[in-house]
């Protein structure tokens, strides 16, 4: 062997280079630490060193096969030629032609296998599965169960046919028993210590790890949750899973992972979608909720060139009907007039004339008692409905964005039949009345049952919601109701910041400002900025960037009526808005002014974007408009 250096961590592989025992060994553990690529190199050089031995050109199948390898992999497979091996031929052939979406070619090889094979049964229903025939999938995996015992993947083969059912209770019964036995019977994989925010190490993609079944567990969990929006427990069904480095994730995690976080990592969230686009294969629906985000951050533009670069993946993982509906939203920046017709487009697909029908058929099944016909026609509807909403409401944010407030109102009266009952829905229809100025007690028959059903907890409504109910309340002289809420809030409050004395609540304090700003858009600033001041105290507790927001807009508004000598102001109001802006740079260091937009290029100076240097600006102005700095 010639003298040469060699590298670190390459040791084996330089001085066995063709050592059958060092390359099975290599083979072996790249394929399960699911490093298909180098496994199959290992396997390739071992076919070619002793073409005798059966089991390597197997193995060399199995590693291209698992690196997605799909054409290599079936030639490959055409070198076993024992009769041994066959029945292991035809199944991998099989699960080949099922990564290529070639089902019809996967069922002909499944099919000449002996029905009494254990993979039969197994493999078949993953082909129902994937024809929708999901009832008839689940009793195929049930029979396999049956027959071989409990194991993990089968079980979460069953919780997926529930999940595509929409049978959430039935799927998280069969997840609860994969987690509950991968706890049991695997302490060292470290589940839920993320969590509990014990520091842990990775445990890596080991094959005991893969045997559980628990990632796939973990993940189908966090789907059903972020259904039935508990976005707390998906986030948390993730951080449960046993633990791996960021570069050891599969691609189901990693798109989960971007997708339940993007509200409060949503540059993370881009960027951990751009890369899973750019590996092959990437979890289906990648595509879709990329250009989507695009669109709720309006980042039209992107959305733009990721379709025109990708038009290969438009007709595989978009539907008509979301190809149509990302199209006018991204024709909505260029040519707005243009919009309108194209939502209207989306009517063949589910137009009001759709939902009448399934609405009837609903009651209809209703009053002839058919419970099994009736989950089928509600399913149907909500599905039908799911589809319409964001339409629906694509249509009206056009208006909205003109302020043209009272034909937005106008574009949810024609959905009124069939939307009343949808919490979105009845959300904007409450905000579209509210901006009216004059329908506040019609915006209050909306607010309310959003607050009501979550009385309880009313901390888990949203803060502007409370606010505006709480304004609409003051405004139609119902100021015991307004009072009463505010109590409820303070009472919650108080609660939380027992529980947790560092938690930051911003719920009544953003109540106090926007009822503050309305004392000051309605001219009485004296009593106006008051209440806005009171609200953002303590501090250390109250002053964050929506509440900084709300107050800012208020001094500004009080500080353009001083220069053009609308309004006087006594000196003690203007000592007592001097001091709170005293606080707000005391206090605001640390606070950013403004959320930037994930991907913006141009970011503002760090040391430009806190409250401070805002409210340092703010004060020079309070200076130069009162003549206190003469």
């Amino acid at each position: 062997m010639p003298l040469t250096t060699i590298k670190d961590g390459e040791y084996t592989a330089t001085v066995y280079k063709m050592s059958r025992a060092a390359l099975s060994l290599l083979g072996y553990c790249y394929y399960h630490m699911q490093d298909f690529t180098n496994a199959a190199e290992c396997y390739e050089q071992l076919t070619q060193l002793h073409p005798e031995v059966e089991d390597y050109k197997l193995y060399y199948a199995q590693s291209l096969y698992g690196a997605c390898a799909f054409p290599e992999a079936m030639k490959a497979t055409f070198l076993l030629d024992s009769t041994t091996s066959h029945t292991k031929m035809i199944k991998l052939q099989a699960a080949i032609k099922y990564g290529e979406e070639d089902f019809s070619g996967a069922k002909t090889l499944v099919e000449q296998l002996p029905q009494d094979d254990p993979d039969y049964d197994v493999d078949l229903g993953c082909l129902l599965h994937k024809e929708g025939e999901y009832e008839e999938a689940c009793i195929k995996f049930m029979s396999s169960m049956n027959v071989l015992g409990y194991q993990p993947d089968l079980a979460y083969n069953i919780a997926l046919c529930y999940y595509s059912l929409k049978q959430y209770a039935s799927a998280l019964k069969y997840i609860a028993e994969i987690i509950e036995r991968g706890i049991r019977e695997h302490p060292e994989l470290s589940i839920g210590m993320t969590t509990e925010g014990i520091d842990v190490r990775s445990v890596g993609n080991t094959l005991v790890l893969h045997e559980t079944a628990l990632i796939e567990a973990f993940n189908l969990k966090a789907a059903i949750e972020y259904q039935l929006k508990n976005h707390a427990a998906a986030q948390e069904a993730l951080t449960d899973m046993p633990p791996r480095s960021e570069e050891e994730l599969d691609p189901v995690t990693l798109h989960n992972q971007a997708l339940m976080n993007m509200d409060t990592k949503p540059t993370e969230g881009f960027e951990k979608l751009a890369f899973l686009l750019q590996q092959n294969p990437f979890p289906p629906v990648t595509f879709g909720n990329v250009l989507l985000l695009y669109c709720k951050y309006e980042y039209f533009d992107l959305a733009a060139d990721v379709l025109a670069e990708n038009a290969h993946l438009t007709y595989k993982f978009l539907t008509p009907y979301l190809y149509e509906f990302l199209d006018a939203m991204i024709t909505c920046q260029t040519a707005p007039e243009e919009v309108s017709d194209l939502l209207q487009s989306l009517g063949k697909y589910l137009n009001l004339e759709i939902l009448k029908s399934l609405f009837s058929k609903v009651q209809e099944a209703r009053h002839n008692r058919d419970d099994e016909s009736l989950k089928k026609y509600v399913q149907d509807y909500d599905e039908v409905l799911e589809r319409y909403i964001p339409v629906l409401m694509a249509q009206a944010k056009i208006y909205w964005n003109r302020e043209n407030y009272s034909m937005v109102e106008k574009i949810f009266h024609k959905s009124l039949e069939f939307c009343n009952e949808h919490d979105t829905w009845k959300l904007n229809v409450a905000h579209v009345l509210f901006m009216q100025d004059n329908k506040y007690k019609e915006a209050i028959g909306f607010y309310e049952p959003i607050v009501k059903k979550h009385y309880e907890n009313i901390l888990n409504v949203s803060a502007i919601v409370l606010a505006n109910l709480c304004v609409s309340y003051i405004m139609t002289s119902q100021n015991e109701e307004a009072e009463e809420l505010m109590r409820k809030i303070e009472k919650e409050e108080e609660q939380i910041s027992y529980d947790d004395p560092d938690k930051k609540i911003f719920h009544l304090c953003i109540v106090n400002l926007v009822i503050g700003t309305l004392y000051c858009a309605k001219g009485n600033y004296d009593f106006g900025i008051s209440r806005v001041i009171k609200s953002l105290e303590p501090y250390n507790k109250k002053l964050g960037t929506d509440t900084w927001f709300y107050a800012k807009r208020c001094f500004l508004s009080l500080l353009e009526n001083m220069a053009k000598h609308m309004i006087m102001l006594r000196d003690s109001v203007v000592q007592e808005c001097i001091q709170f802006l005293e606080h707000c740079e005391l206090y605001g260091k640390d606070v950013p002014a403004i959320i930037e937009q994930p991907l913006e290029e141009d970011r503002m100076h760090i040391g430009k974007n806190t409250v401070t240097y805002e409210s340092r600006l703010i004060k020079a102005l309070f200076y130069e408009v009162t003549g206190w700095n003469e």
